[in-house]
C-alpha cells in the first residue's frame, strides 16, 4: 500500500454498469469515465480497492471474487483487492450512493471551491481538474445553501 493509503471504488453503478441485480458473477460493461480515472490512478502508483457490498456475503466469496477478479483483467486492470470494510487508511471512496458530509459539521457537501488553475472559468480548469482526488490544500468545501 502506498503511504498516501487507498481509494475504494464501488463496483455496481460506479465502475460498472449497474440496472438490477443478475447473479453473483454476472458485472455489467465498464463506465468509461471511471475505469480511466481507475486506470489513472494505478498508474500514478495510488492504491485503488473494489470497495462492494458483493464482498459481504461470505457464503459467495468464492463466485464474487473470482468473477470480480476476472471483470477487471478483461477490462485492463491488474488484480486488485476486494473489500466491503472500510478503515482508516482510505482516504477517499466513490460509489454511486454516498452522500459526502463537512467532517465534524453533518452538513452535506455541495460545492468545491478552487483557490488556483481556474481563473478562467470552468474550461480552464477541465485540464487542471483531470484525475483530481481531493488531496489538495488548494480545496475549500462549502456546504449546500438549502442545507437539505
Amino acid at each position: 500500500m502506498d503511504n498516501e493509503g487507498w481509494i475504494g471504488v464501488d463496483l455496481d453503478g460506479t465502475l460498472a454498469y449497474y440496472d438490477e441485480w443478475r447473479g453473483e458473477d454476472h458485472i455489467g460493461k465498464p463506465i468509461p469515465k471511471m475505469l480511466a480515472r481507475v486506470k489513472l490512478w494505478i498508474k500514478e502508483g495510488r492504491t485503488v480497492k473494489i470497495f462492494t457490498a458483493r464482498a459481504s456475503d461470505n457464503n459467495n466469496q468464492g463466485i464474487v471474487v473470482p468473477a470480480i477478479e476476472q471483470w477487471l483483467k478483461d477490462n485492463g486492470l491488474p488484480e486488485l483487492e476486494v473489500t466491503d470494510k472500510k478503515d482508516y487508511f482510505m482516504t477517499e471512496l466513490w460509489d454511486d450512493r454516498c452522500v459526502q458530509v463537512i467532517p465534524n459539521t453533518g452538513e452535506r457537501v455541495d460545492v468545491i471551491e478552487y483557490k488556483r488553475g481556474c481563473t478562467n472559468g470552468w474550461d480552464s480548469c477541465k485540464e487542471w481538474l483531470k484525475g483530481f482526488s481531493g488531496h489538495s490544500n488548494d480545496v475549500r468545501i462549502v456546504p449546500r445553501s438549502s442545507g437539505k
